[in-house]
């Protein structure tokens, strides 16, 4: 049984460990709410604008449509969207293995680059033998989720659009965790680049004719390229919601096995500390017992 020191040293130990986990788990909640708000906005006019341009595409010629032609996959970005500070349980990991994953198996043959927003994966990847995407894995776009707005993120999102214009990728990919609730991110893979209209199980093949106000060639120009910024945009408010509600649950948690603990160690204490106490009564009875004989 461990001394009445080392039990007391545990106690402050793990007591000072659950202020601080409640502490974050409060701050995550702050933040998790605002993140919330931001993407339950953007959710609805992302993926209307995103039904919209897939349906556009699909009527443009092979010239116009410079974001929607299909080549062979011989040159792959992946975008991994990742955090910049951990203790949110699995949600880094799982874009790490998602990404890890793509490479080892369905881009096995392909040459693949890998552009990674945020701290944690520009770490991984960094140690990785895989290519980089403008020496993007130095970190230099970490600093987007300290105030994450569209005008820090577009000229990115324009970067990988220009890319893939000029035929240096044949296709991009998003590699992040979809926020779902505050307990639950999905791992999603999602397609940016060239763009394909949605397939529906059951549903008839249906084109649109669309009247082009003021015309054509601006619609093309404006329209197609806001569209693909918003997506990009999207990816990463889904994934800044998402981190918050990962780190709000794993220190919820971590606070609930702290007091569990707490409830052991002070279990502990007091039996050693009884342990003492009866040896003391021993100690002394058999010292008056001595005495009288």
């Amino acid at each position: 049984m461990p001394n009445l020191k080392e039990v007391r040293n545990r106690i402050v130990s793990v007591s000072s460990t659950q202020q601080i986990t409640s502490a974050m788990k409060v701050v995550s909640a702050a933040k998790l709410r605002r993140a919330q708000d931001a993407i339950i906005r953007m959710r609805p006019y992302a993926n209307k604008l995103r039904e919209v341009f897939e349906n556009l595409s699909a009527s443009l010629s092979s010239s116009d449509g410079i974001y929607s032609k299909e080549r062979a996959v011989k040159k792959v970005l992946l975008v991994v969207i990742t955090s910049n500070r951990g203790l949110a349980g699995a949600f880094n990991a799982n874009v790490i293995k998602k990404a890890s994953s793509l490479i080892k198996n369905e881009y096995k043959g392909a040459s693949v680059d890998i552009l990674a927003v945020g701290k944690k994966g520009a770490d991984f990847f960094r140690k990785g033998t895989n290519g980089a995407f403008e020496g993007d894995n130095s970190g230099k776009y970490n600093s987007f989720f300290d105030n994450l707005n569209f005008d820090a993120v577009a000229p990115l999102a324009q970067s990988v659009m220009n890319h893939f214009a000029k035929g240096d990728y044949d296709k991009v990919e998003l590699i992040y965790n979809q926020f779902k609730n505050a307990a639950v991110q999905l791992s999603t893979i999602e397609q940016f680049l060239p763009v394909i209209a949605a397939k529906k199980e059951g549903a008839k093949k249906t084109t649109s004719d669309y009247i082009f106000e003021p015309d054509q060639e601006e619609i093309v120009q404006d329209l197609i390229p806001l569209s693909l910024k918003t997506q990009f945009y999207k990816a990463l408010l889904d994934s800044h919601a998402a981190e918050h509600g990962a780190r709000m649950t794993a220190m919820h948690k971590a606070t609930d096995n702290a007091k569990e603990m707490l409830k052991a160690l002070k279990l502990s204490y007091n039996k050693a500390r009884q342990a003492a106490i009866t040896n003391e009564i021993l100690e002394i009875v058999g010292g008056a017992e001595a005495l009288n004989n």
